[in-house]
């Protein structure tokens, strides 16, 4: 019943993604959610760890897309110093902005993955478009006013796929 919210993977947190697990698996480009994935949702100006993550990205010629529900001026304001493109008003879990975002980089979804840090949204949408997805652990334990209704569903949907597939657990790396 709840497969649609299941990811493909499950890391503790996206810099643990490098150029050479994503070309092992496959992947040759990052869609990523910003808030709580990208950047702790009340600090818009990210940190060295982040910036050293979207260097090497970008030094492994590997794209990254922005995929937020947020309107395009928060999302200009978050991540303009990272020289990053993005799809504002993505409308997860509609599938909206990950189509916005496969048409961008001309790849095919079997090259692409989806981190987001949300179920509900994220890895439904990615689920939906047909996109590997990989769930991380928020940023910061706090979230938005209008985040707070998903994560009480988010547990509810977790303890039953956990329970029907023991094997999803927080990694420190993909398998």
């Amino acid at each position: 019943m709840f497969l649609n919210f299941k990811p493909t993977w499950m890391l503790e947190a996206i810099y643990q993604l490098t150029p050479e697990v994503l070309a092992k698996n496959n992947i040759k480009a990052v869609l990523t959610d910003l808030d709580n994935t990208l950047i702790a949702w009340n600090n818009p100006d990210g940190t060295a760890e982040l910036l050293a993550w979207i260097d090497s990205m970008k030094s492994a010629g590997i794209p990254v897309i922005v995929v937020s529900n947020n309107k395009a001026e928060r999302v200009e304001r978050a991540i303009s110093h990272l020289n990053l493109d993005y799809v504002s008003r993505a409308l997860k879990p509609l599938t909206k902005g990950m189509d916005e975002a496969v048409e961008k980089l001309q790849l095919p979804k079997e090259n692409i993955v989806m981190v987001g840090d949300q179920i509900m949204t994220d890895i439904r949408a990615s689920n939906g478009a047909g996109i590997r997805s990989i769930l991380v652990k928020p940023i910061v334990e706090s979230d938005a006013w209008n985040t707070k209704p998903n994560r009480a569903m988010e547990k509810i949907i977790m303890k039953q796929l956990k329970k029907k597939d023991p094997e999803m657990k927080w990694r420190g790396k993909l398998k």
